[in-house]
This record gives structure tokens, sequence and C-alpha cells, in this order.
């Protein structure tokens, strides 16, 4: 039988280490160090420091970056576990140049960058056109939206916050009573004392929400009503994603198209993206500009979004700046002829859904039948709909309405298909659409449509928006592990943001760089 030496890999040993020779060339760590030391102007971080006569020497931020990023690109973002590295990891011992911060400055560092951390992004994006990495033939715009550092338990309106105060009043006064009641009864101490421990729990949050309640309003919504705030971080927004729902920030980023280096980045704390697309516009033109390169960057560069930024005031203001963009709106796959035959799918997977549920799918426009001379239609029962209204405009489609009569509409044995609401609607009414009028044919919405439905030029550009946007996400999100905000508050969480985006774009030079790929 053959032997083999034997090992343990549960031992140390003490070596001397040169911090030089263990930052090796092809590396990204020999990157990050050679870029940060030779070719990014961090002249910025001095007016942070008044220490020039008195005070002690503060970490020069070089070193604070260079472990900072190199945490970040191995996923890591504690400020305590990167404190651990540099006094455990020889490869940021070596980049630390063995000065090991603190977690704590490490920490202040991050969360004050606000101000730097755009600057930095523009110096990596310099360096990223100078060594033409940049095409700029189309940006993509697209958002992810990574959970942040706030519980979605604490959200909700000012109403909804009075009433979990008055909740938490009634269980506090609830389990006192019961307290002195125990106490007359010579009752059990473990369980008297976790009742105890639950009381100053709850009295901690009641005090806490008291405290939002008098310093905070509700945020206006859009339709009047009021957004839900979250006590922990009001800046953060709760959001729905395909992971279920979160409360965090939608990360926003603008990609071109060579090779994926982000151009723009910018962290908002709002789950719709219909507001978003215009101040990513702004930002990458004033980055462009910041670095001294194109001064209207959207001359000649196209531009390419999904349709969470499709909107009419959206589509007005890329006419309007006369920006070739492709932007898609929610229908445009029905209008697409390759996706003809996809509703037969459609009812099958609706019957199958329906069969298991038990539950039956609303008469939709489809299931009437119109007159020739639209005078009255037949409903899916047999019954007619009288014509009420022609020649109505709805949102830029000319119509034609119909209802039902009383006497047909409340004995029919088919109101729960037929009605949402068959308890309290007492007639259905139904609108055939004649198409659109001659002022909506020619508003910036319909001719975004045609200029996307076009099979040589539309589809195949906006085609092009899905290779462009969501390799950054994948790299950041999952290869990196860099898929949560740790700080709270936009102006921290959109440095965050940016700072994750820049290790991105640093990686982007070490694979494609001239001189380090």
């Amino acid at each position: 039988m053959a032997k083999y030496k034997p090992y343990c890999y549960a031992q140390g040993q003490l070596i001397p280490v040169m911090f030089s020779r263990q930052i090796q060339p092809g590396t990204f760590e020999f990157t990050l160090n050679h870029l940060i030391d030779h070719e990014l102007d961090l002249t910025c971080f001095d007016s942070r420091f008044t220490n020039d006569e008195t005070g002690a020497p503060a970490f020069d931020p070089r070193i604070l970056l260079k472990i900072i990023r190199f945490a970040y690109s191995r996923g890591i973002t504690s400020s305590r576990k990167i404190a651990r590295c540099c006094e455990e990891n020889v490869v940021f011992m070596a980049l630390s140049a063995n000065s090991r911060p603190h977690f704590t400055t490490i920490s202040d560092f991050i969360s004050s960058m606000d101000k730097e951390a755009i600057t930095i992004f523009r110096e990596v994006l310099l360096l990223c056109d100078e060594m033409g990495l940049i095409g700029k033939e189309m940006f993509a715009i697209d958002g992810c939206k990574p959970p942040s550092n706030a519980a979605k338990e604490w959200s909700g309106t000012k109403a909804d916050f009075k009433k979990k105060a008055a909740k938490m009043e009634k269980a506090i006064e609830s389990m006192v009573k019961n307290h002195h009641v125990s106490d007359r009864n010579q009752g059990e101490g473990a369980q008297t004392g976790r009742d105890e421990q639950y009381v100053a729990t709850l009295r901690n949050r009641l005090t806490k929400i008291r405290k939002w309640l008098n310093g905070n309003d509700d945020k206006p919504g859009k339709t009047g009503k009021p957004r839900k705030s979250n006590i922990t971080d009001n800046d953060s927004a709760k959001m729905k994603t395909s992971k279920g729902v979160i409360q965090g920030y939608d990360g926003v980023t603008a990609v071109d198209g060579k090779h994926q280096i982000i151009v723009h980045a910018e962290a908002f704390g709002q789950g719709q993206e219909h507001d978003l697309l215009e101040p990513m516009i702004d930002g990458t033109r004033e980055n462009f500009q910041a670095i001294g390169k194109e001064e209207n960057i959207f001359a000649e560069t196209k531009l390419a979004a999904d349709s969470g930024f499709h909107s009419g005031k959206n589509m007005e203001m890329l006419s309007e700046q006369e920006i070739d963009a492709y932007v898609a709106d929610t229908g445009f796959r029905k209008r697409d002829p390759r996706f003809a035959d996809v509703d037969r799918y459609k009812e099958r997977t609706r019957k199958e859904r329906a069969r298991r549920s038990g539950h039956t799918r609303l008469f939709t426009i489809e299931d009437f039948t119109f007159a020739d001379d639209l005078s009255y239609c037949l409903c899916p029962a047999g019954k007619r709909l009288y014509r009420s209204g022609g020649n109505v405009v709805t949102k830029g489609l000319r119509s034609v309405r119909f209802k039902g009569p009383k006497s047909a509409c409340l004995p029919c044995a088919l109101r729960s298909q037929c009605l949402r609401h068959p308890e309290r609607t007492e007639i259905r009414q139904v609108a055939s659409f004649q198409g659109r009028t001659e002022k909506a044919k020619d508003s910036c919405i319909e001719k975004m449509k045609r200029k996307i439905d076009s099979a040589a030029a539309g589809r195949a550009m906006y085609a092009m928006r899905l290779a462009i946007a969501e390799p950054p996400f994948a790299h950041i999100c999952r290869v990196m592990r860099l898929n949560r905000f740790t700080l709270r508050g936009r102006d921290k969480v959109n440095s965050q943001w940016n700072l994750f985006c820049i290790v991105h774009n640093l990686k982007k030079i070490h694979r494609y760089g001239e001189g380090f790929a």
C-alpha cells in the first residue's frame, strides 16, 4: 500500500513576509494597488483633515480604499470582518502595509464618503475611457433592488403606527394586570420574568414609535394617499421583487454596451422607476462633462430602457432632448408577431390553474358579441346590453360604451363570473374600442411604439438591452455577493452603491485594460 507524508492544516507557522512580494502581477489586488497609487487623483480627501500642525496623523485614504475595495471584491462588507482580515490575511496585510485600522475607522470612512464617492467614480470612469473600454454606442439603463439595513415590519403610514402603538399599549396593560394577579396567587417566577422582559421590549418599541410620530409626517403619494414610511430608515421603500416584498433601495445603473462599464450609478428610495429615467440621463451626461469628454454624450449615443421607465412624461422628455432612445412599453411583446401564438399557452395554463384553485376567470371583452352597427351587444348569458355613449375618448382611444339593464343583470345566474364585486355592483358595462384619435396617433408614446415595433431597427436595438444592462447586476449581486446595503439613509446608501459599481469597473479594467489584461 502506498505511503504518503502526513500533513495537518490545523497548525501555524512564523515566517518572514515581504509585503510587496505578496501582491503578485496579474492578480486583481495588483491592479487595485497600482491604480490607486499611480492613476487615481485622491486629493478630494485632503479637505477632510485639519491636522497639518496639530492632531494625530490620519490613515492614508489610499490604504483604506485598497482594503475596502478588495474586501468588496470578495463579498466582505462588514467593517469588523475587514478589520479582522487586516490582522489575519496576508493579502490584506500587504495592501494595508500592516497598518491594521480599527473597524470603527473603516466604518466611519465608508459611511462618510457621500461626497467623495462620485469623484472616485468619475476618476475610474476617466481611466476606462482612456483605455478604450467605453464604446459610447449604446447605454442601457436598468435597476436592481437589494434589501437595505431596515426592517419592513417597521413600515407603514402614521395611521398604521398609531394602531400598532395602541395594540402595544393594550398588550402591556393586559400583561401588567396578569402580573398583579400572579403576584397575589404567588405564580411561577420564571414565567413572570419572561413576561417582564417582554413588557420591557414592548415599552422600548412603543417609545420608538412615539418618537417617530412626534417628529415625522406621512410621505405624500402621487394619488393623494400617503406612501408608507419606515421608522428604521425613512429614505428606504417597500418594494416588490421576484424574491418577495423587501425593504430596500432601487440601485439604478447606466451601462455601456462595449464591456458593460457602468457610466453612472445612483440609488433611489422608491420602487417605481417612472421618475428615475431623467435623473439617470442627467447624471450620465454630467459624469462625461466632469471628466472633460463629451458635452452631450447622448448626441451620438443610443439609449435603451425597459418598460419600467416607460411613461408619457419620459417619452416627451426624450423627444425634447432629441435622444435616440428605445424604451419598451408593457404591451410590446403582444404586438410582436413572434409571440402571436402565445395566447394558446396562456389559455392552457389558465384552465389548469382554474381547475386546481376551483375559481373561474371573469368574462372579458372577447366574450361579448357586438352588432355590426354597434347599436347593442350580447353578453355570454345571451342578454342585450344597450348603447350608452358613442365617440367616447379614453386615454386617446375612441370607444362605444354599452351597459346592461337592471332587469337583465340583477337576476342573472352568471353574475359571479361577470362582475368583480357582484354584491355591490348592479350592472355590467363594456366598451368597444374603435382605434386611436388622430391626436393620440402622433403622441410621443405612439411614436415610441412604432419605433420599437420596427423589425429592422427597433426590435434589434432593444434586444441588445438585456445583454448590456443585466450582466453587471449578476456580477455585483451574485459573483461578488454584494447583494445587500449595510448603511442607512439615501446619501450613505448611494455612496455604497457607487463603491459597489466602482469595484465592478475596476474588475473590468483588470480583465480588459491595457497593461493589466
